[in-house]
């Protein structure tokens, strides 16, 4: 993996848009200050590619790569992979809450013949999205994110520890970097895998055990029976169709039984209706019968013509009921009459009085009137003259008053006397009005009256002249009872009608019931003539006399049914022969099916037994094929209770082997050698031929063949810093290559600003021969001037209010 060019926006500490364009480096340093951001660089990358950064702690934490004053960033790269090249995008967003989660996450393929600065429109094909990027970028690159960070991020400072650590420590050391911790999950696996094998084993075993009944021996018995039973089956046809013709036999002759039973229970059924003896005397009655009700009827009938006669003769009941009635309206009218002009003299007479009155009351008013002016006057005056004064003129004549009247001239009088007047005067108006209003209603009731009476009158003058009541009376007598001698007759002939109608009924019922006999006779001989199943067959009939030729009928059925019992009997005889053949035959074949194990249910039908047959036949065979199955079966158990047991005991051995401490050391040892080998080439060229490492025969430490001492071998304890520098990097490297092989790009983020000059100089010497020895892209994060100073590209890293900047310097 080779990183061509990173775009960050918001990640981190870069809190603005930036590019960092490595497509032309091959050898560099990112500089500048502590917590400029110069890791932060390193940490897209992982990012980018992983969506995590070892140093955040958890692989699934991303709430670190959004700028905290940030709602949303992006982080994407170009990087070439075995000679392809690639886009990756991570997109992040924070949420109300302020929670950061990935918006966005692809890694498509990119036209390698395209601009750089057109890369990430240039795309091939997407390769994947969300959370299949990471193992796609896995795929790609090679390289697994643990890896990544031991071998892209190399841990010198890890192998500097691990170039002068004990043995002991060594080996915790390399487990560690080797990932060797590994082998104890194989152990555990091994033992999950041994317990595993031997509960399948066992489990097989048991299976196998259930099993023991299908060998060889149950095989070939049950081929056997199979054989004898298809014999059987190819044999029995025979002997099932002879039991169908027994039980065809048995069926006719159950037939014929059930024919000759039918015409036994049809003549046993024949009977004489009950009303065939007395149907001619009730014949000869119902017509006598008849007969004289139809001259009863003749006679009434005419007694009800002479009735009806008689009533017409007298006339309508209208003529004398209106006569009547004139006589009684006379009657009526003229006592009216006289009673109105009595009440109207009666009135005329009362009139008279109330006008008498009326005049004394008229008088009576007059009076009262003028005594009322009188009073008046008089108390007008008396007031009059209590007012004037001598000198005064008159309120009367106008003249001036000389002399006062004295007391004697004046009126005794009081307003008690005028009051008096007032009230008489009011009574007597009443009065006079009271006669008034008697006297206008006795004239309107005098004049009603005397109208009444003259239109009575006029009434009474324009009836008929009046006839003789009693007369009247007995023509009404006569024409009632004349009406009552006609209603009799009616009812005496409607009773003789319907008397006779019943009569008719009743010889239309013995007509009827004759007719019935008859039919019934003639049915049933017949439907006994058509079955022609009697030897005679039954008498004629000429339908003379009934009763004689339901006689004659039943004596010849009682001949007929005797001959029938006769041969009911036979009948009986030959189904029982042909029943006992049918048992017979049955038992033999039971017999013979018992012989082979088939027990049939009683009775059962032959195509019933040739399916007992078939269906013994049918369970054999499957019982076989189970037993050919369970023997298969059975070798297949066996052969995986060995190969289980055989598992087991090759995972209980794998697992013994990793529980020993001698595996690890072991394996830590073989480890060493060949990581020890491959640095010491590295260190060889890195020291320009001076150095290489070997390992102590001895005491097994990492031992220095120094060549500039005539290949003296002296512990690594004791290099110089630069020379430590340089063997721990020749370890990384040879890890690296161990693990990753056809590595493009390392980063060395470590800290160099404890090195003195002198080791300085020789770290930087150091890293120059790497990078020009190797065609691998070197980057180096430093804050050392003199180490920066030295390398040809720079990307210096600064930090201001607005967060982090970066800026290429050099070639």
């Amino acid at each position: 993996m080779r990183p061509l060019l990173l775009h960050l926006d918001h990640f981190g500490s870069f809190r603005e848009p930036v590019s960092v364009d490595f497509s032309d480096t091959e050898y560099f340093a990112l500089v500048g200050p502590t917590g400029a951001g110069k890791s932060t660089i390193i940490d897209a990358i992982c990012f980018a590619l992983y969506g995590t950064v070892p140093r955040w702690g958890k692989e699934n934490v991303i709430a670190h790569a959004l700028a905290p004053s940030a709602g949303s960033g992006k982080v994407a790269m170009v990087f070439e992979s075995d000679g392809r090249r690639y886009g990756v995008v991570r997109s992040m967003v924070r949420d109300a809450k302020g929670a950061v989660r990935t918006k966005e996450a692809r890694i498509d393929e990119l036209d390698t013949s395209a601009p750089l600065e057109q890369a990430y429109e240039a795309v091939v094909k997407p390769l994947a999205e969300g959370e299949n990027v990471t193992p796609e970028v896995q795929r790609v690159t090679g390289l697994e994110y643990k890896f990544f960070t031991q071998c892209v991020v190399l841990p010198q400072g890890r192998f500097a520890e691990f170039l002068h650590a004990a043995p002991r420590e060594r080996q915790d050391l390399l487990v560690q970097l080797l990932d060797a911790d590994v082998y104890e999950l194989i152990r555990q696996q091994a033992a999950r895998e041994e317990e595993s094998a031997k509960q399948a084993a066992s489990f097989a075993r048991d299976q196998l055990a259930r099993l023991s009944g299908a060998s060889e021996e149950a095989e070939r018995e049950l081929s056997e029976r199979v054989e004898a039973l298809r014999r059987l089956a190819q044999s029995i046809d025979t002997d099932l169709d002879l039991l169908r013709a027994r039980e065809g036999d048995i069926r006719r002759a159950e037939q014929e039984r059930a024919a000759v039973a039918e015409r036994q229970s049809v003549l046993s059924s024949l009977r004489m209706p009950a009303a065939v003896p007395t149907l001619a005397s009730a014949g000869r009655a119902a017509a006598e019968s008849l007969d004289g009700l139809s001259a009863e009827v003749a006679s009434l009938e005419a007694d009800d013509h002479e009735a009806y006669e008689a009533r017409a003769a007298l006339g309508d009941r209208a003529e004398p009921m209106a006569a009547l009635a004139a006589l009684d309206a006379r009657e009526r009218l003229t006592g009216e009459t006289a009673d109105a002009r009595a009440a109207a003299q009666a009135e005329a007479a009362s009139l008279e009085g109330i006008v008498s009155r009326l005049a004394a009351a008229e008088e009576a008013l007059v009076a009262a009137e003028r005594e009322r002016e009188r009073l008046r006057d008089a108390h007008s005056a008396a007031d009059l003259a209590q007012r004037l004064a001598v000198g005064e003129p008159c309120p009367v004549c106008l003249r001036a008053v000389t002399e006062l009247p004295g007391s004697a001239d004046r009126p005794a009088h009081s307003l008690d006397d005028l009051a008096t007047a007032d009230r008489t005067l009011t009574a007597a108006r009443e009065y006079a009005a009271r006669g008034r209003s008697a006297q206008a209603k006795a004239e309107t009731s005098a004049a009603m009256l005397a109208e009444r009476a003259t239109r009575l009158e006029a009434e009474l003058a324009a009836l008929p002249a009046p006839g003789d009541r009693a007369a009247i009376e007995g023509r009404l007598a006569a024409i009632a009872k004349a009406d009552e001698v006609a209603a009799q007759a009616r009812a005496a002939v409607r009773a003789a009608r319907g008397r006779l109608d019943q009569a008719r009924n009743d010889v239309q019922q013995v007509e009827r019931q004759a007719e019935t006999a008859w039919r019934t006779l003639e049915t049933t001989r017949d439907r006994l003539l058509v079955s022609g199943a009697h030897e005679t067959p039954p008498p004629p009939l000429t339908r003379e006399d009934l009763h004689r030729a339901w006689t004659e009928l039943l004596a010849w059925r009682d001949e007929a049914a005797q001959a029938g019992r006769a041969a009911l009997a036979a009948r009986e005889e030959e189904l029982g022969q042909a029943t006992a053949r049918l048992a017979d035959d049955r038992r033999k074949l039971g017999e013979r099916l018992a012989e082979h194990g088939i027990v049939p249910p009683r009775g059962a039908s032959p195509d019933q037994l040739g399916a007992a047959v078939a269906g013994t036949v049918a369970k054999v065979e499957g019982a076989l094929e189970r037993v050919r199955e369970d023997r298969k079966r059975a070798a297949e158990l066996a052969s995986a209770v060995t190969e289980k047991e055989h598992a087991a005991k090759v995972a209980h051995e794998l697992a013994l082997r990793l529980r020993a401490n001698a595996f690890e050391r072991w394996l830590c040892a073989e480890a060493l050698a060949v990581l020890v080998a491959g640095a010491s080439e590295t260190l060889r060229e890195l020291s320009d031929g001076q150095y290489e490492l070997a390992l102590s025969d001895r005491t097994g430490d990492i031992e220095v063949i120094d060549f500039g001492e005539a290949g003296m071998r002296r512990s690594a304890r004791t290099l110089s810093g630069g020379e430590t520098f340089q063997a721990a990097l020749a370890l990384a490297l040879a890890l690296s290559g161990a693990v990753a092989r056809g590595l493009d790009s390392i980063f060395l983020d470590e800290g160099f600003g404890t090195l003195d000059p002198a080791t300085l100089d020789t770290v930087a010497t150091t890293l120059e021969r790497l990078a020009a020895g190797q065609e691998r892209m070197i980057g180096v994060v430093t804050h050392v001037p003199a180490l920066a100073d030295r390398v040809p590209v720079r990307f210096e890293v600064k930090r201001d209010a607005k967060g982090s900047h970066v800026r290429k310097v050099g070639i």
